[in-house]
């Protein structure tokens, strides 16, 4: 089963030369932080672009039962009245945040520091993983959380009465648990720090200037400190998304490895601390250029143009690297498949606790596929067959994982034998477009009875 609905099995042929523009979606990411934000904030926030895929839906979902006015307007324009700082309402229903985990450590994190008691489940995917590192914090502030063995959904979060400002050392690089900390220190007295000793993703802390916070961030030697001033009035504001990096690495990286393929991508957001999949991938050699770099909505945005390359070659992936393309290790894995050599992704370990154990799951498929990995708790080795030599002709699991189906399927359009994978349907988590937007450009996709 699919997260939201019956499996869909679904295999990819090798395709023809990939041609064509890509308009991929809106950035997931800044979608839920806009959401959460706006219901936060006091007037009308609108936004443009929203990715209208089933996890942000949820999120949207979660802020109409917080008290929010939550409005779809159709074609990604969507509109938020929202109840300011400490504004949130006790759910009546418990919130069920899907597959995000984006989704729920956020929302757990905001409304924890209000005099509230929420309960959150998911899928089976999202009960799964571990909720003690947002859990954890949160409880500094003074909330409370009643969840299963394992610190995992569904799970209870009794909001602290009288919130405590706090000084947060983020244990490991996660933007989730840095934007939870963050969004909880909102209704709290005086200032909360939070300190990463690795930059993560920070689409929190430009987002929260946007709405008016008082926020600052310094580079010390104890690593990025950002210091928030809490209980401020929010302003609505007018957020423009920018397109999904996370979901422009498909086609990008498809048409890295199909021969004769040219893609163009538009409107990519760059943020530095999400581009660590670019620069590995002209690290390896890719023919990856941007055209019209520009900023929209306090974002840097390209055109991102990718020609089929048979010169790509492994490399290895520096661990400092890998906050900012945590995401797209799955993708990286199946260029690396592809190209001349060893390509070596350390300091990966977070990726056993993602949707699924993305390492476990890609070496597994990889394997099936004909391709040699290695692994370790904290890496993952690829050697490459260079292009065109992936034999393929095997089903990948999917395991409820957006990112896997989606590799494995840009796996089989260069293979030599098609590659299926067991269930597409958590594509419509990240990417509801993807099938469509593929076989456009000239995929051969075959949704396939189970």
């Amino acid at each position: 089963m699919s997260a939201h609905g019956p499996a869909i099995p679904m295999t990819s042929h090798r395709a023809k030369p990939l041609q064509g523009i890509a308009e991929v979606p809106g950035d997931k990411s800044i979608s839920h932080r806009a959401l959460i934000l706006g219901a936060l904030s006091i007037g009308e926030t609108r936004i443009k672009g929203l990715l209208d895929g089933q996890d942000v839906l949820d999120t949207a979902r979660a802020m109409r039962a917080f008290g929010a006015e939550v409005t779809d307007h159709g074609q990604g324009n969507w509109s938020v009245h929202g109840v300011g700082v400490g504004g949130f309402a006790e759910p009546e229903d418990v919130i069920d945040c899907g597959n995000s985990g984006t989704g729920v450590r956020l929302i757990m994190g905001t409304m924890s520091t209000s005099p509230i008691t929420a309960t959150f489940t998911g899928d089976a995917s999202l009960r799964s993983r571990p909720m003690r590192r947002i859990t954890d914090p949160i409880g500094l502030f003074g909330a409370a959380s009643y969840g299963r063995e394992g610190g995992r959904l569904p799970m209870t979060v009794v909001g602290a009465k009288s919130p405590m400002p706090v000084r947060y050392v983020v244990p490991v690089p996660s933007a989730q648990v840095k934007s939870a900390v963050l969004l909880a220190g909102l209704n709290a007295p005086g200032e909360t720090v939070v300190i990463e000793a690795e930059a993560t993703r920070d689409h929190t802390e430009r987002m929260l200037k946007g709405f008016g916070a008082d926020l600052s961030v310094e580079q010390t030697a104890e690593g990025r400190v950002i210091t928030l001033k809490g209980q401020p009035e929010l302003r609505a504001l007018d957020i423009e998304v920018p397109r999904d990096p996370s979901s422009a690495a498909f086609p990008v990286c498809a048409a890295l490895i199909v021969e004769g393929s040219d893609v163009l991508v538009p409107g990519i957001g760059l943020n530095p601390t999400r581009s660590g999949l670019f620069i590995t991938l002209r690290e390896m050699g890719a023919d990856l250029s941007y055209e019209n770099e520009r900023e929209e909505g306090g974002e840097p945005v390209v055109d991102m143009r990718a020609r089929f390359s048979s010169a790509i070659k492994g490399v290895e992936v520096p661990p400092e690297r890998a906050a900012s393309m945590i995401d797209e290790f799955p993708i990286l894995s199946v260029v690396a498949a592809f190209a001349e050599g060893r390509t070596v992704m350390r300091g990966v370990k977070e990726l056993r606790v993602k949707e699924s154990d993305r390492i476990d799951a890609m070496a597994r498929g990889l394997e099936a596929c004909g391709v040699m990995v290695e692994e370790d708790e904290d890496t993952l080795i690829v050697h490459g067959m260079g292009a065109g030599g992936v034999p393929g002709g095997a089903c990948a699991e999917a395991r409820l994982d957006h990112r896997i189906a989606m590799s494995f399927l840009i796996a089989g359009m260069a293979s030599e034998r098609p590659v299926s994978v067991d269930d597409a349907g958590p594509i419509a988590t990240s990417f509801p477009i993807f099938e469509g937007l593929m076989v456009s450009l000239g995929a051969k996709l075959k949704r396939t009875d189970g």
